[in-house]
């Protein structure tokens, strides 16, 4: 069943289409990786379902019956739409705990952030998740001192903490290890048994190994759907984005 249907979406940013004409479907529980050269609108689109950026035209439904194009960014998330950003912006200065906790109290409401405490239910339930991310030791240090890929996982913990139905995700392996990236592929498997992702990712080993359907996008528009086998034998995707990306990461071989 869909969850967010976008119909004939349009993004103009002063003459310049960074979308144009876009007809794209996720379903419940499914895990999608959006891959495509610098500047093919997979950035946009996010922007679009999360409310940062209004199309010309077009139509954006979530679960249903909910059009994301009357709310604001702030509404959007209430309904259960959450991002995850490439630059994890996690609170340095605070634990891991006190991240969790301001990630958990923020989501409702000015007034709840400033003076609620949390129950032990609430507190159970932060240390859950960060049990199922892998952080349940970690709990008292500063996110600051945290390695690069902890300070990724931590940011997905507080994202989950406000328990969406969709969460999109951006480049979440950029400037990780190996083993890293391991984890975070079976991390965001784990998570998308229970909710909708996402993901646009320039790795390629990474999209083969965690993917079941790919999205491609080039100047705007869709290109080519389907699992990691058709894209990579797809003569357009080849054209427009193999052979434009050099390095490893980019290769579908």
């Amino acid at each position: 069943m869909d969850l967010i249907y976008l119909e004939g979406v349009t993004v103009d940013f002063d003459g310049y289409k960074a979308m144009t004409n876009v007809d794209f479907i996720v379903n419940e529980g499914e895990i999608r990786f959006l891959i495509g050269p610098n500047g093919a609108g997979k950035t946009t689109l996010l922007d679009v379902i999360c409310g940062k950026v209004k199309p010309v035209s077009g139509r954006v439904i979530y679960d249903f019956e909910t059009d994301l194009l009357k709310l604001s960014e702030s509404e959007i998330v209430k309904k259960g739409i959450s991002r995850k950003f490439q630059a994890p912006s996690v609170f340095e200065n605070l634990t891991v705990f006190e991240n969790m906790e301001l990630a958990y109290t923020r989501n409702r409401g000015v007034f709840s952030t400033l003076f609620h405490k949390l129950t032990q239910n609430d507190r159970d339930l932060i240390h859950d998740i960060l049990k199922r991310i892998g952080l349940e030791t970690k709990t008292d240090k500063r996110a600051g001192s945290l390695a690069h890929g902890e300070k990724q996982w931590l940011e997905l913990s507080m994202t989950l903490i406000q328990e969406p139905k969709l969460l999109l995700v951006d480049e979440p392996v950029a400037g990780m290890t190996a083993s890293e990236r391991q984890k975070t592929g079976e991390l965001l498997t784990e998570i998308a048994k229970e909710r909708s992702v996402i993901i646009v990712e320039h790795d390629m080993s990474f999209v083969e190994e965690f993917s079941s359907k790919i999205t491609v996008l080039h100047e705007g528009q869709i290109i080519c759907e389907g699992n990691y086998e058709k894209i990579r034998n797809d003569p357009v995707v080849i054209d427009v984005y193999l052979g434009r990306e050099g390095g490893k990461e980019n290769v579908l071989c």
